[in-house]
């Protein structure tokens, strides 16, 4: 017999919130991995928030919401406010019931920005990394260094000459007026943007569109290829170089020798003697273009070993971090303006990038 096609408004529920979502559904697994964390990093919120007032969003309930964002590429706070009035998945991941106001995109946007001035993400990304050692899934040894250019939220139109920042003029729409930059030189010393003064006109190959961006490393460590260390700064001269120096004085020191992974790009004389000053073998793609005579400042004493084709090997998982968070987690175009926030932003999507990896390493990991 056909069903009616009858739409009567229901007024109660009998179902609770928790039994609609399927007890194997992924979210279950990264709530588990979660909610550790944010208990342990209890009072670090509670430093964050006056002991009177009006009560603000749960910082826990902010953060949770923002890994949904990341998750599933909502690419806005505005969107994201929508989302968790109608979807009941989000609503039992972030922790509201079916019957709880959400926030106004503007309180939860000046809430997050908190966070920031707390630095909760590089807290959050340090916790995750916690219940990775405690499970024995990093490697304290092996690592590989490796970074990428992030597309600043900031146009063309935005960069403009330091001398003369002023709007070029209009053809009767001021807010996008039309603009012919042929035979106009642009350079970084004589230009800069006025809606994001801190990135630079950048390239990634040497015949490639020119575009506005930052420049962001990672760290990762070669037995699953978690990022232990991030950093992101404005992309200068040898700034990649620089960021792989600082990130490495900030492993913790130890005894044994360990071995450092990068690509042909790091194979300068000066970079490989603080490699190895700083207690790293460089494991580094020999790049013999580079100087007179073809000569590598890797030489065959490093690359005839073993353990220099398996770093080799390795090296290709700091590539799935990348483009995990440029395909997934909205890093492939930048939504924030200004190196303190675009930092905290990629440190937090790095962080949920090593929990889906978690994710996946506890489930198949032995009892």
């Amino acid at each position: 017999m056909r069903g009616a096609d009858e739409r009567q408004a229901v007024l109660f529920s009998y179902r609770s919130i928790e039994d609609r979502v399927p007890a194997d559904h992924p979210l279950r697994a990264m709530r588990r991995l979660v909610d550790p964390v944010l208990v342990e990093l209890s009072p670090r919120f509670q430093s964050l928030y006056s002991a009177v007032g009006r009560p603000s969003i749960p910082p826990e309930q902010l953060l949770r919401a923002l890994l949904v964002q990341v998750l599933y590429t909502i690419r806005s706070e505005r969107q994201l406010m929508e989302q968790l009035d109608y979807n009941l998945l989000y609503r039992w991941f972030v922790g509201l019931t079916p019957d709880d106001a959400v926030w106004d995109p503007t309180v939860f946007t000046k809430n997050r920005d908190r966070l920031l001035a707390g630095n909760i993400a590089e807290a959050f990304f340090h916790a995750v990394l916690a219940v990775a050692d405690d499970a024995q899934l990093l490697s304290h040894e092996h690592f590989t260094v490796d970074g990428t250019l992030l597309e600043a939220w900031a146009s063309q139109k935005s960069f403009r000459p330091m001398d003369d920042p002023s709007p070029p003029p209009s053809d009767g729409d001021p807010s996008n007026p039309n603009v012919n930059f042929r035979g106009e030189k642009r350079s970084n010393t004589t230009h800069r943007s006025v809606t994001d003064p801190d990135t630079r006109l950048v390239r990634k190959t040497q015949h490639g569109a020119a575009f506005l961006g930052y420049q962001a490393s990672v760290l990762t460590e070669n037995r699953h290829g978690l990022i232990v260390q991030t950093d992101v700064r404005v992309p200068e001269h040898h700034a990649e170089r620089d960021a792989a120096r600082e990130m490495l004085t900030l492993l913790t020191p130890t005894r044994r020798r360990r071995t450092l992974g990068a690509d042909k790009g790091y194979d300068t004389p000066d970079f490989i003697a603080d490699v190895r000053a700083l207690g790293f073998t460089p494991h580094v793609s020999p790049n013999p273009c580079r100087y007179r005579g073809g000569r590598s400042a890797v030489d065959g004493r490093t690359t005839r070993h073993a353990s220099y084709a398996w770093s080799q090997r390795k090296r290709k998982l700091v590539e799935e971090g990348f483009g995990w968070g440029k395909c997934v987690g909205r890093l492939r175009k930048l939504h924030h303006r200004g190196i303190e926030k675009v930092s905290w932003i990629f440190t937090f999507t790095t962080a949920v990038y090593n929990l889906v990896r978690l994710r996946t390493l506890l489930a198949v990991a032995p009892a």
